[in-house]
C-alpha cells in the first residue's frame, strides 16, 4: 500500500508500459474478463465493449466483456469481489454501484471501498432530462414545472429502479423546483426507455446520448441536460444551471480490481487502460454518449469516489430509502 501512494499520476503510464515489458510479472497469462454489472445494451455494457477491444490489443491477450446484472448492479459487484485477485478480472463500476448502493441496501454482498481496488477513472456521461409523447404540451422545463405544479403527482416519471440514479437524479431535479411525480421503476434502462415511447410514463433522467437519440427519433422533447456546459451533441439544449438548478448529474465509469491485487498489476492495467483510451473507436463511442475519456491514477478515483459517496449518500437519506 505504501508503494501504491507513491505513484505519481505523470509516473503511472510509463510505469505501467515498463511493467508491460516485464515477462517476470507473468501477467496477464491468460484471457481477461471485464465484468459489466448491467444488462446488455446498457450505458455500462456499452462502455466496457467498446473498452474491451483496444485492451485486448494493448495486452495482447483476449478481453472479454461478462454481463452480471440485478439487484442494481450488485451481483455483478459481489462477483467481481469474490474473483481471484491477479489482474484478470477487471469491474466496470459506475456511480449507482459504487456511490449509492451503499446507502440505499439494507445489507449489501460487497463493499465499494474493501473489496476493490481502484484503477483508472474511465468517463463522465453526463444526463439529460426528457418529455415523452404521452405529453406534447411539455416543450420546455418550465412547461414540465408548470404542468406538475397544476397537477401535483399527476405526471409520472421513469426509472431503472428504485433507488437507482436514474430515480435520484430526477428527485434532485424536481424537489428544488418545487414539484412532485408519480415514480414508475422498471428493471433497467430498457424498458423503461420503452415504457416512456410507448406513453406509458410522461418524463425521465436518462444518459444524454441515449435521449438525444430517442429525440431525433421524434415523439420525445429534450427539456434540459444535467452537465456543467451545454454538450455538443445537443448545443441547443440548455443546461439546468442556465434554468436555475446548479445541478451537474452524470453517470461516471470507472475500473476496479479485486482488492488485494498487487500493485505493479494495479499499476500495469493503469498505463494500458490509459493507452486504450487513446483508441480512435473508444473516442468515439464515450463521445457519441457526450462523454469524453478521462483516465486517472488509482489515487485520484479513490479520492472522488469518496466525494461522490458523501453527495449521494445525503440524497438517499432525504428520500429515506431502503431496499432489501
Amino acid at each position: 500500500m505504501a508503494l501504491q501512494m507513491t505513484i505519481g499520476r505523470r509516473l503511472l503510464p510509463g510505469l505501467g508500459a515498463a511493467l508491460l515489458a516485464r515477462p517476470a510479472l507473468a501477467f496477464p497469462e491468460r484471457t481477461l474478463r471485464i465484468i459489466s454489472p448491467f444488462n446488455p445494451g446498457s450505458l455500462s455494457d456499452i462502455v466496457a465493449r467498446a473498452l474491451a477491444q483496444p485492451l485486448s490489443g494493448v495486452l495482447r491477450q483476449p478481453v472479454v466483456v461478462e454481463n452480471r446484472f440485478g439487484a442494481g448492479g450488485g451481483i455483478g459487484a459481489a462477483a467481481a469481489a469474490r474473483a481471484p485477485a491477479d489482474g484478470h478480472t477487471i469491474f466496470l463500476g459506475m456511480v449507482d454501484v459504487m456511490a449509492v448502493n451503499p446507502f440505499t441496501y439494507r445489507s449489501l454482498a460487497y463493499d465499494p471501498e474493501r473489496d476493490f481496488a481502484p484503477v483508472s477513472f474511465v468517463t463522465h456521461v453526463p444526463t439529460a432530462l426528457i418529455a415523452g409523447p404521452s405529453r406534447p404540451d411539455i416543450n420546455s422545463f418550465a412547461d414540465l414545472v408548470a404542468a406538475a405544479k397544476r397537477s401535483p403527482g399527476g405526471l409520472s416519471y421513469a426509472s431503472w429502479g428504485v433507488g437507482s440514479t436514474s430515480q435520484l437524479s430526477f428527485e434532485r431535479i424536481a424537489r428544488p423546483a418545487g414539484t412532485s411525480f408519480l415514480h414508475v421503476p422498471f428493471t433497467g434502462a430498457a424498458p423503461a426507455v420503452q415504457a416512456v415511447l410507448a406513453s406509458q410514463v410522461d418524463a425521465m433522467v436518462l444518459p444524454a446520448g441515449a435521449a438525444a437519440a430517442m429525440a431525433r427519433g421524434g415523439g420525445t422533447r429534450l427539456l434540459a441536460v444535467a452537465s456543467p456546459g451545454r454538450l455538443p451533441l445537443v448545443p441547443d439544449v440548455p443546461t439546468l444551471a442556465e434554468l436555475g438548478l446548479p445541478l451537474s448529474l452524470s453517470l461516471w465509469q470507472a475500473v476496479y480490481v479485486p482488492a488485494r491485487t498487487p500493485v505493479p498489476i494495479i499499476a500495469q492495467l493503469n498505463g494500458a487502460l490509459r493507452q486504450a483510451m487513446q483508441a480512435p473507436g473508444f473516442v468515439e463511442v464515450v463521445r457519441s454518449q457526450a462523454g469524453s475519456p478521462e483516465p486517472g491514477s488509482p489515487e485520484e478515483l479513490a479520492a472522488f469516489e469518496r466525494s461522490e459517496r458523501q453527495a449521494w449518500g445525503a440524497v438517499v437519506r432525504e428520500l429515506e430509502i431502503h431496499l432489501e
